[in-house]
């Protein structure tokens, strides 16, 4: 998460059809042009409109205004007091919109702009780092915000357009957002390496329902899917223990607090069995969701083209 801080916080223009902004900014550009260069004719020139448009134009910011800020000399003008503390501020604002329009159009760039990219904790430590190299292969430009939450609160940083791309479990089934299958991951049953089940190497998952369970916090995709075999199984889980991270709850397991389901570890565990799970059939589908009509920019949008092309191989599979 990043923080900002500024000793003297902006002040937002206010905004509405009364407001000075509102009714002045059309024509702070075109004010801008003939202050500069100080005439008229090589200003509309310039900025391809008709001279007495733009005499116009900046004639009615001054009646707007209620101050002279230019002094016509023939052909040619210079700025009253009052128009060179306007051409300042308007020159700095000017500034301001480009560099603001600069960025914008930096963050579609389809060879470095920006991709906004949320994943389940369970797939920072090899899947996402491996999809990241696989696509900057590519596309070494493209730069990556990542983030790692819980499903329910990425979805909804995508809803409000904050993350262009989410890699979950389970997948949404709501019309406002788009989700396709990648991959499917198998699920096991943890247990102390000195449980009374730990010699077994499959189980039905009804034999452990009166074990006490250790499992992530309410609103983890993972928490809901494990539930739901419990209830496939034919009890409600016990909870022990609640936490976010999945290699805690591996050593809580370690520890002889409960038991849970979590995926396979990558680098075995001391203390810990991992035991296949027959009945019912635990795994869980991983996929990648987007906007269902929101645009994806060039960036986001070849990334997820690129992690649909793994289809079938972004996990790996024992």
């Amino acid at each position: 998460m990043t923080y900002e801080s500024s000793s003297a916080p902006t002040r937002l223009a206010e905004l509405g059809p009364d407001a000075d902004v509102t009714r002045l900014a059309p024509q702070l550009a075109e004010f801008a042009a003939v202050a500069r260069l100080e005439h008229v004719t090589q200003a509309a020139q310039l900025l391809g409109m008709p001279q007495p448009t733009l005499s116009r134009a900046v004639a009615r910011l001054e009646a707007q205004l209620g101050v002279d800020l230019l002094a016509r000399q023939g052909r040619t003008v210079r700025l009253t007091r009052a128009g060179r503390l306007l051409l300042d501020a308007v020159e700095r604002a000017l500034a301001e919109v480009e560099r603001g329009a600069e960025a914008a159009r930096a963050e579609a760039d389809p060879t470095a702009g920006r991709v906004a990219f949320g994943f389940l904790h369970t797939m920072g430590t090899d899947a996402v780092p491996a999809l990241l190299r696989g696509f900057r292969a590519g596309h070494p430009r493209v730069r990556f915000q990542l983030v790692q939450d819980y499903v329910a609160a990425m979805l909804e940083r995508l809803r409000a357009g904050e993350l262009d791309l989410c890699l979950v479990s389970p997948l949404p089934d709501t019309p406002d957002l788009t989700a396709c299958s990648l991959d499917e991951q198998r699920l096991y049953l943890t247990v102390p390496a000195d449980h009374r089940l730990a010699g077994r190497r499959r189980i039905r998952l009804a034999e452990v329902a009166d074990e006490p369970w250790v499992t992530v916090e309410e609103g983890y995709g993972l928490r809901h899917i494990m539930e739901g075999f419990c209830a496939e199984a034919g009890f409600t889980p016990r909870i022990a223990f609640e936490g976010e991270e999945v290699e805690t709850l591996r050593g809580l397991v370690a520890a002889g607090l409960g038991v849970a389901l979590l995926p396979p570890a990558l680098v075995p565990r001391p203390g810990v069995v991992e035991l296949e799970v027959t009945a019912p059939r635990t795994r869980r589908a991983i996929g990648l969701a987007w906007h269902a009509t929101r645009p994806l920019t060039p960036p986001a949008a070849a990334f997820r083209d690129f992690v649909l092309s793994r289809r079938g191989s972004i996990l790996a599979h024992d």
